[in-house]
């Protein structure tokens, strides 16, 4: 199950094209997982090919349920790293 506020959703569709409905899809296939640095919660990267690019999605889990924070495009480095334990059949991590 996913949920977001929906104002943040509308920001990121307009920012950086991608809708948090399109990006949750991402947990259903193989990415890749990061702890990200909060002071405010615990929240994780997910880093996945979404329509022809990869995408980062940032989250954090509510019980059973994923919050989506935000969803852009993948930095280089994010690119290079899910692209390198990808090519090496370990997406996980």
């Amino acid at each position: 199950m996913f949920e977001w506020d929906e104002t943040k959703r509308l920001k990121a569709l307009e920012k950086h094209g991608i809708d948090f409905r399109d990006a949750a899809e991402i947990f259903l296939g193989p990415y890749l997982e990061v702890a990200a640095r909060s002071e405010v919660e615990e929240r994780r990267y997910a880093i996945a090919p979404l329509g022809g690019r990869i995408i980062c999605v940032v989250f954090t889990m509510r019980g059973d349920t994923i919050r989506i924070i935000t969803a852009r495009a993948a930095r280089t480095n994010e690119r290079e790293h899910y692209q390198a334990l990808y090519d090496r059949g370990d997406p996980q991590g």
